[in-house]
């Protein structure tokens, strides 16, 4: 299968990022863009690479224009604005344009994790217990300690360092606070479970493959909570980095296999994914798998886990690409982009 492919992707540029030291999962995407690039014309694709830069209506018109018979989407949102990320697959729905991945709707849904996580508490999937706050309504704290807190629109690990973990309400009230100050003026606390970390990645449609599972591994002091960090995925140099190993395939027994299974496939389905979207969970103290989050589209760059996971299916990379392509036309020729 061989087609006229534009790879999209978001040109890294200044933003937000780079005044916290997170740049580079910024400039992250430009490792995918390369190794996609390379593996689509092994496959026999007529390539073109397509950066994108704001402001939006002028990535819309470029969009618009592209006479391909593919977009490859590796756009991730405009840096330091993760809101767009959904830009690239509603443009390109609406203009009738073939992509690779998960549809508009569930991009944008992914974006808010506090919206996921009340899905799959309705659905009667386990997710940790959780609360939105800010400065102004931290007061109302009720879970129980201890917590972890995030940006509630961010992914790669934004915003998770060290102090996001706390065991009390003065931390808790000073990340919320630095939170908002940073990243926008919510915050997204939940309970934190100490159980084993795992993260799987589905392939598929109607039907779907789940890879081989991930185990993230810590081996941390005793006084650094084992949580990933940005520093865990991006700073080589960092305890956090030297501490934090994955194991895929994971050492699980057929019971923790058919769970871990059994919730990524139901999450995957109910929040209507589609093409690649990596789960990644927690054990609580029962032996629960509980979702800590859903990740449409999640990084596919060569050392990234989703490749660690085909690779431990037997997909070499380009055989890897050429099925992710396969499932963005299988969802054109099945059910048309109208989302």
């Amino acid at each position: 299968m061989t087609m006229r492919t534009a790879i999209v992707y978001n040109e890294p540029l200044p933003s937000r990022y780079d005044t916290r030291g997170e740049s580079k999962a910024v400039l992250g995407v430009l490792d995918a863009v390369a190794a996609v690039q390379k593996s689509l014309i092994e496959l026999g694709h007529d390539v073109t690479i397509v950066p994108l830069i704001p402001p939006l209506e002028h990535a819309k018109v470029i969009l618009t224009s592209l006479d391909v018979e593919l977009v490859f989407n590796l756009f991730e949102g405009f840096s330091g604005s993760p809101d767009t990320e959904a830009l690239v697959p509603e443009t390109l729905s609406k203009a009738g344009i073939p992509f690779t991945g998960c549809p508009e709707g569930v991009i944008r849904l992914a974006l808010d994790k506090a919206r996921v996580k009340d899905i799959l508490k309705a659905a009667g999937i386990p997710t940790p217990d959780f609360q939105v706050l800010n400065p102004e309504t931290v007061h109302t704290f009720r879970l129980n300690y201890p917590c972890i807190i995030k940006p509630p629109g961010e992914d790669a690990s934004h915003g998770i360092t060290e102090e996001s973990f706390v065991n009390n309400f003065i931390s808790l009230k000073k990340q919320v606070t630095a939170i908002s100050e940073s990243y926008g003026f919510n915050s997204l606390v939940e309970e934190f479970l100490d159980g084993r970390e795992f993260n799987a990645t589905v392939l598929g449609n109607s039907r779907c493959y789940l890879l081989p599972v991930s185990e993230i591994v810590y081996s941390l002091p005793p006084d650094m909570p084992m949580i990933l960090t940005f520093a865990s995925k991006w700073e080589a140099d960092s305890p956090y980095f030297q501490g934090t190993k994955v194991v895929c395939p994971a050492a699980i027994g057929i019971s923790d296999q058919k769970q871990i299974a059994e919730t990524v496939l139901s999450a995957y389905r109910l929040l209507g994914c589609r093409g690649y979207a990596r789960v990644d969970m927690r054990m609580d103290t029962e032996g629960r798998i509980n979702v800590i989050e859903v990740n449409p589209n999640p990084d596919i760059s060569p050392d990234a886990g989703t490749v660690r996971q085909a690779r431990a299916a037997g997909m070499d990379y380009p055989r890897f690409i050429e099925n992710v392509i396969k499932l963005a036309v299988e969802a054109v020729e099945k059910e048309p982009y109208d989302d």
